[in-house]
């Protein structure tokens, strides 16, 4: 038995090397049509042979963008989707294998910037994003060189003489192509549950400072873009361009209309602005809806085809998200801390798993219909098979509102909706001798999920964890009660002593420890559920990778069907491949609708069916479990209710090291580690973060592996 599990997990492990392989060659030759777009070989030899081969009466014009910038990312959507499946079909055994071999890249993930308007910036992202930005350059100058040798004396005459007017146009409409190439990426980012990034080694919620360099860029060449070509309708006396609506081509106002969406977003990214307006911020930002649309009209369907994959998986991600948001989320209990602080206990469904570290959207009508936060999840889903926990700290209106009715004495049920959870495809704390967390404030809650699913790993599967080092830096001595959320509520402090585990805590602005009576008790609040409350589960079921796999295909078989029957037989007979004649703008409108329609019918599709089988399943697990059909949610409730009573409430605050009216010496404290390879984690204040990345930056700590957790959203 033993055998064929090793050798059934060395034919995942090699079908994963091959997917990811082949991807990367994909990607590669993606990449490389980007830099072969702007030169005369594409537009004079390659282009040509395409239109020539490809142009159908099916696709017309889009065939050829289709084929070359589309299907090829969505096919490595679709590897990646198989990719990720195949990652949880292996055995664990071969992940802590996998995870304690010595990376050869891990010095190139070290940061290099630290202190910038970029952040911190390891050594790939900056390779990456130099090589980003030598293709913008190389695109640019190419572009210009191949439009200013197209100038005939012609063009010039039509300027009135002037070859600087002339030059200016082709200036402007090559801002407008290079722009095209960050909107081309700007969205991967922003796809939560992406099965691209993880091909990468990324995340959705760790990229997304690549969303913001991408949306910054965009910005700017657009609007470079924009007010290029106003200038030169002003000085040649044509500002009765801004008004036009061409019938085929490029359309004046559409664009107009999409650099006016970007804009509003724009002026509220900026972190001054987003800190202090965040619901203008957060409300504003669905103009991207606006944008993207009145893009597409502006530039026509066929060469928005070039930018759309990374939208399309977008939109595949957001539409099973409003899926998921639907559903009201069962409600267990909340523990309400001294300090503010709360974690939020849902109903989970058994067998479902989770990576630590991972975040939930939340959503709670009672006090906004539209906004959805971010919260880190604190549970394991190995130690709490059954159970899904949120922590987070009053920060903000919609917290403290949150804090004001679970504190109230007259809340029994809260309608919760929930997105996600989003994480990374696999962790690999095994692979250091010792993992050292240092958390400021709130920044603690991405380590209460390690924490507890390392306690797992030692206490049930008899793993080998490494040496740990929790270092907490707290303002009030109240925030200490933040680590008794380091124990499930239903563990006991044996459960953390069977780890190797060293706690300092430092209490910043407390001199000294509260007596007894200055100190609040940690508050126990549950609710009664209702008929409308279902436990979380995934959207897509156990198997949501192959699912999505096959909504990815599926979605994009059924457009290219509608679309070629729609070319062929409405508007082929009127347009015959001259695009001269049928209205750009409807063709595109056309191809829109086409779109939402197969994506929102194949994922509701699946949807559907997932639940349906989640829903067989559960009715067994319960007959199994001797619960009658006509068990009311209040009576299980009431069991689950009589457990919690049941559970003790262990302190862990008195096996912690606390200094009072201190700072932790992070330097002192780091350099004092022993080992050959210890992971640095930090989450916390900007200023924490960059202090602890020049430490490991510096040349005396060649064994430090710096990785910082912020969550940016």
């Amino acid at each position: 038995m033993e055998k064929n599990g090793s050798s059934s997990s060395t034919t995942i492990l090699a079908m994963r090397k091959a997917l990811w392989l082949s991807s990367m060659v994909i990607f590669i030759g993606y990449f490389m049509m980007w830099i072969m777009m702007p030169t005369m070989v594409y537009k004079m030899t390659w282009l040509p042979d395409l239109r020539a081969k490809l142009n159908s009466t099916y696709y017309g014009t889009q065939g050829p963008n289709l084929l070359v910038y589309t299907f090829p990312v969505l096919l490595v959507a679709v590897a990646g989707s198989i990719y990720l499946h195949l990652g949880k079909q292996a055995s664990y055994h071969g992940h802590q294998r996998e995870g304690g071999e010595k990376s050869r890249t891990r010095g190139w993930r070290q940061p290099v910037v630290v202190r910038g308007p970029l952040g911190i910036v390891s050594g790939i992202e900056l390779g990456f994003l130099l090589m980003f930005i030598a293709l913008l350059v190389w695109s640019y100058t190419t572009y210009l060189h191949v439009g200013f040798c197209k100038i005939s004396p012609a063009q010039i005459e039509e300027d009135g003489g002037k070859l600087w007017k002339a030059r200016l146009d082709s200036a402007a409409l090559r801002l407008g192509l290079l722009g095209n190439i960050c909107l081309a990426f700007l969205f991967f980012p922003v796809t939560r549950a992406s099965s691209i990034l993880p091909l990468f080694g990324l995340t959705s919620e760790g990229s997304i400072k690549y969303h913001i360099w991408l949306g910054h860029l965009t910005m700017l060449i657009f609007t470079a873009h924009g007010t290029c070509y106003i200038v030169l309708w002003a000085v040649t006396h044509s500002l009765s361009e801004i008004l036009r609506w061409q019938h085929v081509g490029v359309a004046n106002v559409p664009g107009e209309l999409a650099l006016l969406a970007g804009l509003c977003m724009w002026a509220t990214t900026f972190p001054r602005i987003r800190r202090k307006f965040f619901e203008l911020f957060f409300y504003t930002h669905y103009l991207y809806i606006l944008f993207v649309f009145f893009f597409i009209l502006h530039i026509g369907i066929a060469y928005a085809c070039i930018m759309l994959p990374g939208f399309y998986l977008f939109m595949i991600d957001r539409f099973l998200r409003y899926l998921q948001s639907r559903s009201r989320v069962r409600l267990v209990s909340a523990r309400v801390l001294p300090c503010e602080a709360m974690e939020l206990n849902f109903s989970k469904s058994p067998g479902w798993s989770y990576t630590p570290t991972s975040i939930v959207f939340v959503n709670v009508p009672r006090i906004s219909k539209f906004q959805w936060h971010p919260l880190t999840v604190s549970s394991s889903s190995s130690l709490e098979q059954d159970k899904l926990s949120l922590v987070m700290k009053v920060e903000g209106s919609w917290t403290r509102k949150l804090y004001e009715k679970l504190t109230s004495s007259s809340i029994d049920n809260l309608e919760v909706s929930l997105e996600g959870p989003y994480g990374p495809a696999s962790t690999h704390f095994l692979r250091h001798d010792t993992l050292v967390m240092i958390a400021g404030g709130s920044g603690i809650t991405p380590f209460i999920s390690m924490i507890r699913e390392l306690i797992h790993l030692k206490t049930e599967l008899k793993w080998k964890i490494p040496k740990l080092l929790l270092i907490t830096a707290f303002k009030k001595s109240s925030d200490l009660s933040m680590l008794d959320l380091l124990l499930p509520i239903s563990g006991v402090p044996a459960d953390i002593s069977d780890l190797e585990l060293q706690m300092e805590a430092y209490v910043t602005r407390d001199k000294e420890q509260p007596t007894k009576e200055n100190i609040k008790e940690l508050q126990t609040v549950r609710f009664k559920p209702t008929a409308c409350d279902a436990p979380i589960s995934p959207i897509l079921g156990k198997n949501g990778w192959l699912w999505l796999a096959a909504i990815i295909s599926s979605s994009f078989v059924a457009f290219l069907l509608f679309m070629g029957i729609l070319t062929r037989f409405y508007i082929y007979p009127i347009d015959h491949n001259t695009n001269k004649i049928f209205s750009s703008s409807t063709r595109s409108v056309l191809n829109i609708l086409l779109i939402c329609v197969c994506i929102s019918g194949t994922s509701s599709l699946a949807v559907n069916w997932t639940k349906k089988r989640n829903a067989t399943a559960t009715t067994q697990i319960n007959h199994m479990k001797g619960m009658s059909p006509r068990t009311t949610p209040e009576s299980y409730a009431s069991n689950g209710d009589a457990e919690l009573e049941s559970l003790p409430h262990q302190s862990i605050v008195q096996s912690t090291n606390i200094h009072y009216g201190e700072r932790p010496d992070l330097k002192k404290l780091l350099f004092d580690c022993k080992g050959t390879s210890i992971g640095v984690l930090v989450c916390g204040p900007k200023s924490m973060r960059h202090e602890v990345a020049t430490i490991c930056s510096s040349s005396l700590a060649k064994n430090l592996h710096f990785e910082a957790i912020s969550f940016s959203w």
